[in-house]
């Protein structure tokens, strides 16, 4: 890999003034002052439609755009909204997405939009010339109109599949003016030299237009529900593992028709981004089931999945795109060989490399050209309040490792300085460690449900980053050429 860095932050994390960050002038901001710093890649999370506690790994569909990115000023700009209208979606807070407001007024304030678009003929046009190039999306919309008119409830509860025609074109809409809007912000970043990565969720939720359209993709009973379920043994996250309750795929199934549903998946992914992290990598060479019911993953099994075939469709459609693969948790000797046949390159955390002692493959001495390294991931600690919460014998490990002062804050300087200097071809440091935060502006903690996926930066905070000292940083160790 050629030697290079990048910057992790979500776009409900990027400052703006209506309650969660979007694809407005402030992703463009953000873009000038990585690239100004010497970084060539911004990571995003998924961007599909998060699940009622905001998160991005827990969605109607793997197809769809987070209504909440879109950037309002621009329907404003585009006469699809009023200033005044915008003028009552305004914020009072800059440091915490507003998911309760967002939930109550975000999609009426974006249906409103749509009954304006849906008089201008030119807006009528592309909405329907994007769907036809986009059935999947097309399908999700219909599943929200359904759901709609079905008062929320879940699918199985349906007793029919109306829907009313207005509120289908209001999501064609909504959906359309996302990756329109996306596509624009991303354009910007390849202008500035920077590239996206995005991020897909291995498994989709029960409750999606995914399962909806292809039941016979998933391993579902008569009535389309799941006996058995997604989840993690115990790990470093969790003493009772973590039990997502995701449908399984059906991998024999998906295998005769060439895994076309992932195909698809990894197709419109890669058409956003200029590549891809797969989640959950570790499930392709064998993946934990649950029986449904279980109140814990504690009583699970592993049992062989996909494999070298699964690789070889990703490998055909990726072609020289980045694909990562999330290597973390528990990894065997298997997994190791497939990730090794497939060439992606995996992860390392540097967090990791100092849990439990020993020559860890998380130690920064140990990284192949061949990785991504990260200081931590949206699902740890920040570096400053990982630091903060070690036992003092970790600490003392970690601050001799990395030649720390003792001083917590340069020692945070100076754990990213080990990562950026090490062999990893790729290293990607969280914004929260670039700024030096604390485990309040923690992302997300896993197994835990409430209070995640809020943090988000002011546009004071990231004009205050030392640009000049990170591009110094990436140019000493040819990260930045």
């Amino acid at each position: 890999m050629r030697r290079q860095s990048g910057v992790l932050l979500h776009i409900s994390s990027l400052p703006g003034d209506y309650g969660c960050g979007s694809f407005g002038k402030d992703a463009e901001r953000f873009i000038d002052r990585i690239a100004d710093a010497g970084f060539a890649y911004w990571q995003v999370l998924p961007f599909c439609i998060p699940d009622f506690y905001g998160s991005p790994y827990s969605s109607v569909s793997t197809f769809s755009g987070n209504p909440f990115f879109i950037d309002l000023d621009t329907l404003c700009a585009d006469g699809f909204l009023t200033k005044s209208e915008l003028s009552r979606e305004l914020s009072p807070s800059p440091y915490s997405c507003d998911f309760s407001a967002l939930s109550k007024t975000r999609l009426p304030l974006l249906r409103l939009a749509a009954s304006r678009a849906c008089k201008d003929e030119k807006t009528v046009r592309a909405v329907d010339e994007f769907m036809s190039e986009h059935e999947r999306v097309g399908a999700l919309c219909r599943f929200m109109a359904i759901k709609e008119r079905h008062g929320g409830a879940h699918f199985l509860k349906w007793d029919d599949e109306s829907y009313d025609e207005d509120a289908l074109f209001a999501w064609r809409f909504i959906e359309y003016e996302f990756f329109r809007q996306w596509a624009k912000i991303r354009d910007y970043a390849h202008r500035r030299g920077v590239k996206i990565i995005g991020d897909i969720p291995f498994y989709v939720s029960l409750d999606s237009s995914d399962v909806w359209s292809e039941p016979e993709q998933f391993q579902l009973d008569g009535e389309r529900r799941p006996t058995l379920v997604a989840g993690v043994p115990p790990d470093y996250f969790s003493a009772d593992g973590q039990l997502w309750e995701n449908p399984l795929y059906d991998w024999e199934r998906m295998g005769r028709d060439g895994f076309s549903f992932w195909r698809d998946r990894l197709s419109f992914m890669l058409s956003l981004y200029d590549g891809v992290r797969i989640d959950h990598f570790r499930a392709v060479e064998s993946y934990y089931r649950v029986k449904a019911g279980e109140k814990t993953a504690k009583n699970g099994e592993w049992v062989k999945g996909p494999g070298e075939a699964f690789v070889d469709m990703i490998r055909d459609v990726a072609g020289d795109k980045l694909i990562i693969a999330e290597d973390l948790g528990d990894i065997t000797d298997d997994v190791r060989e497939l990730l090794d046949y497939s060439g992606f390159p995996g992860m390392r955390v540097l967090q990791f490399g100092f849990l439990g002692g020993g020559d860890s493959c998380h130690r920064p001495h140990n990284y192949i050209n061949n990785c991504v390294a990260y200081t931590g991931t949206h699902d740890n600690n920040t570096m400053l309040g990982a630091i903060w919460e070690m036992p003092p014998h970790m600490r003392a490990e970690l601050f001799d490792y990395c030649g720390c002062p003792d001083d917590w804050n340069r020692a945070r300087e100076r754990v990213v300085r080990t990562v950026i200097a090490s062999s990893a071809g790729l290293a990607i440091i969280p914004i929260q460690d670039i700024l030096g935060y604390g485990a309040d502006t923690r992302m997300n903690t896993p197994g835990v449900a409430e209070g995640n996926w809020r943090f988000r930066v002011t546009r004071e905070q990231l004009a205050g980053i030392n640009a000049a000292a990170y591009r110094k940083m990436n140019e000493l160790y040819a990260r930045y050429m």
